[in-house]
């Protein structure tokens, strides 16, 4: 239920840690880390690895 107590945003701790190589449950502590240290540098790292990701294509499928 704590995953539902902050608004989504577009990226987060298990998309740049592994998107589909990660199970639900993984998954579901990445959020759960992501809520316990959120802050502005958070939010700028993950963004900076978003991008990484994205034109790497780590975890896709």
């Amino acid at each position: 239920m704590r995953r539902y107590q902050i608004q989504p945003g577009l990226t987060g701790y298990w998309q740049v840690g592994g998107r589909s190589d990660l199970d639900f449950d993984d998954m579901v502590e990445l959020d759960l880390k992501y809520i316990r240290e959120r802050s502005l540098w958070v939010n700028l790292r993950t963004i900076l690895q978003t991008v990484k990701v994205v034109v790497t294509g780590e975890g896709a499928y």
